[in-house]
Parts: structure tokens; C-alpha cells; sequence
């Protein structure tokens, strides 16, 4: 059983939306087509923001419907554009009254997969403008830490940790940040984000940074494939 990672999708199934004007072009049926190629039944796809352009959940059905005709579990985090996402409770009430299945949410609560923990949350700009901004970091700098705490209280401190965010906990150009400094303190394994699109690429960091190992997951940045994780 494996784990891998794809952000960003932007579906639009139900709105007109199309990604082509940023060179998306059919990107739908290539990711399709390199999850059917990886993934099987008894895998992991964990989703780290931006899934739909929806703004009600009750609008998302064919955007959902799309990833459970996909094999594998697939796991949920909210995104800047995440418009749509409610509680936890109404997330979940929707998808079973829906009838989707092997989807579920990282939303101040963790998940544990095989030995794995999964925490998570979106993040937010690394340097906070303003009052509200401050607010609104401070808040996701507390769900992350609450949410890793969560998965050791849960499933127990000697398991490794996979955190998912939707905004970058670091760039090339800043390299420490208050959230990294949560990854290190638990002693994160691996952290997956997106959010970067374009020309925003040049400022992806990778790979292992003090003990966590960083990848980035936005489709456009990955060729609208999925990367493993384990």
C-alpha cells in the first residue's frame, strides 16, 4: 500500500471554469490517466487544496464524483479557493447522502493510514500583513500544531508523520518559517503543499530540511501526475 500526493485540480465539472487559458489544456483525463497508471484500491491519495472551483458543497457532486471513480482513499485539505467547504460534519453527511465513497477530510483532526499519521492544515502567507492577516495565520499555525498533536494522541508518538498544507511552510528565499518550525519540533517526516502555479514554480523548495522532507504537489508543477510519497 502506497501513498501519493496531487494538489491543485481545480475542477469544474459543473462550472464553466476551464484551466486551458493557463495551459491546462485536458488536463482532466491526464491526471486520469497517470492515477489509473499508479494508484490501486488499497492506496492513499492525499489532496492538499484547491480542489474545486464550487462555491456551495452542494454544486461539488460531479467534481467529487470524478475522484471516487478513481481508485484508492483519497484525503481532503482546504485551499484558498476551497469556497465550497463547510464543517466536517456537513462534508461528510454530503458525500454519504451522495453515495461517494473512500473520501474523507483533514480539517482540524487527523488520520492515520497504515503506520503512517496524516495532519494537516491550509497555512497562509509566510509573512502576514496586517491585523487580519496575523489573525488568520496565527489561527493556522494553531490547527497544524493541534492537528499533529491530535494524531499522537490518537495513533501513538512513535508513528512518522505526514503533514499536508495547501500553502508553502517555505520558499527557496525562506527557508525558516513559524510553520516549519511545528514540522521540526514533531519530527515530521515528509510535508506535501501546492498552491504555487506558473511562474511561481521558481520559488519551489524540495527536498530534506532539517529532518522533514518537503514536495510539492501542484499538478501544473508535477505534469498533472501523482507523486509518491512511500
Amino acid at each position: 500500500m502506497s501513498i501519493y500526493a496531487i494538489s491543485d485540480l481545480h475542477l469544474s465539472f459543473n462550472t464553466n471554469k476551464p484551466m486551458d487559458i493557463f495551459g491546462w489544456e485536458n488536463y482532466e483525463e491526464r491526471i486520469k490517466t497517470n492515477w489509473l497508471e499508479k494508484v490501486n484500491e488499497k492506496d492513499l491519495v492525499l489532496l492538499p487544496g484547491d480542489f474545486s472551483w464550487e462555491m456551495k458543497l452542494e454544486n461539488t457532486y460531479k467534481d467529487f464524483e470524478f475522484i471516487n471513480n478513481l481508485p484508492g482513499k483519497k484525503l481532503l485539505l482546504k485551499g484558498n479557493h476551497d469556497l465550497w467547504w463547510s464543517t466536517l460534519k456537513k462534508m461528510r453527511t454530503f458525500l454519504e447522502e451522495e453515495n461517494l465513497k473512500n473520501i474523507d477530510f483533514i480539517y482540524n483532526n487527523s488520520y492515520e493510514f497504515e503506520s503512517y499519521i496524516i495532519a494537516g492544515t491550509r497555512g497562509w502567507n509566510l509573512i502576514a500583513e496586517g491585523e487580519e492577516d496575523k489573525k488568520i495565520k496565527e489561527r493556522e499555525l494553531l490547527r497544524l500544531e493541534n492537528s499533529i498533536k491530535n494524531g499522537i494522541e490518537k495513533y501513538g508518538k512513535d508513528k512518522p508523520i505526514i503533514v499536508c498544507m495547501h500553502y508553502p511552510p517555505l520558499l527557496k528565499d525562506f527557508k525558516n518559517s513559524e510553520f516549519t518550525k511545528i514540522l521540526e519540533k514533531y519530527n515530521t517526516k515528509y510535508c506535501i503543499y501546492g498552491h504555487l502555479h506558473g511562474k511561481s514554480h521558481v520559488n519551489v523548495l524540495e527536498g530534506n530540511i532539517n529532518g522533514v522532507n518537503y514536495k510539492m504537489a501542484s499538478c501544473d508543477y508535477t505534469k498533472f501526475d501523482l507523486i509518491k510519497i512511500v
